[in-house]
C-alpha cells in the first residue's frame, strides 16, 4: 500500500493562530470589518483558529457578546474557530448566562486528556 503526502509536513508558523486584539467599544460597522479579519487571518495563517483578546474590550455586556458571537460564525462559515485571551471573569459569567461557550487560549480540549495526569488505580484493580 502506497501513500503519499499530499502538500508535505506543515511549518510551525503555519499552524501558530493570529492575534485579533479587541478594544473598547464596537460599533456596528467595526463588527463587519473584524469579521472580515478574522475570515482573512483564518486564510492567512491556515491554523484553523484566531485568537481574540478581549482584555481591554471594556466592561462586558450584550454588545461584547454580539461581537463574539458574530466573529465565532465568520470563523466557523470559514471553517476555523476563535480562542478567547484574557476574558474577564464577567465576560465569561455573561457568555455562559446567554448560552455560548468559547474555547480559552491555552485550554486543553475536551476531547483531549491533559499531559502528565494519570488516572488513579483502586485498591485491587490491574493497572492496565
Amino acid at each position: 500500500m502506497n501513500c503519499a503526502l499530499a502538500d508535505g509536513l506543515r511549518i510551525v508558523e503555519d499552524m501558530t493562530p493570529a492575534v485579533l486584539v479587541l478594544a473598547g467599544p464596537v460599533t456596528r460597522e467595526e463588527v463587519r470589518g473584524m469579521c472580515d479579519d478574522v475570515r482573512g487571518l483564518l486564510e492567512a495563517t491556515r491554523a484553523g483558529a484566531v485568537v481574540c483578546d478581549v482584555g481591554g474590550l471594556g466592561p462586558p455586556g450584550l454588545g461584547a457578546v454580539d461581537l463574539l458571537a458574530r466573529l465565532q460564525l465568520a470563523a466557523r462559515r470559514a471553517g476555523g474557530r476563535i480562542l478567547l485571551r484574557d476574558p474577564d471573569l464577567a465576560l465569561g459569567a455573561l457568555l455562559n448566562l446567554v448560552g455560548l461557550s468559547f474555547e480559552l487560549e491555552g485550554q486543553v480540549e475536551q476531547r483531549e486528556p491533559a499531559l502528565g495526569v494519570e488516572e488513579e488505580v483502586e485498591p485491587g484493580e490491574s493497572a492496565v
